[in-house]
């Protein structure tokens, strides 16, 4: 077992090694980004990676109150799912740990331990093309979204 310390190093560690990785990769507009801090630009709307000692997952995590932003993501599925060339998970009006009622369109990779070093490759190669893929869609589909503001 690690201590709540060591974990939070094993942790941190990750994501300075995949912030690292990735920075050399531009936006799908040619701009430097932070991968590990994507900004939407639509409050209530976040891209979310996360991994731990059993998984890795990435979604799309929408807070906004208003129905109006998880239906234009659905509106967008085909082109959401073309662009990312598979299929995520679909989850309406669900709560998260706080009680906050939020949306999410989700996948993860199971049987991945972010505490392992050796299994950084392949929680890694999760998660490159599948952010830059949100990336290359919401360039294209955010304009609708600001639409809602």
């Amino acid at each position: 077992m690690y201590s709540k310390q060591e974990v939070s190093k094993l942790k941190e560690n990750f994501w300075t090694a995949f912030g690292r990785y990735m920075k050399p990769v531009l936006s799908a507009d040619g701009e430097p980004i932070s991968w590990l801090n994507y900004k939407t630009g639509i409050p209530g709307v976040f891209f979310k990676m996360d991994a731990d000692s059993r998984h890795a997952s990435i979604s799309i995590v929408i807070t906004q109150s208003d129905p109006r932003f998880y239906n234009q993501f659905v509106h967008n599925k085909a082109f959401l799912e073309t662009t990312l060339d598979e299929s995520w998970q679909w989850t309406d009006n669900t709560t998260d740990e706080y009680g906050k009622t939020m949306s999410t369109i989700s996948t993860q990779l199971e049987g991945v331990n972010v505490l392992n070093s050796g299994a950084w490759p392949e929680i890694i190669s999760f998660f490159k093309p599948r952010i830059i893929a949100l990336d290359e869609f919401w360039s294209m589909a955010k304009y609708s979204f600001e639409g809602l503001l």
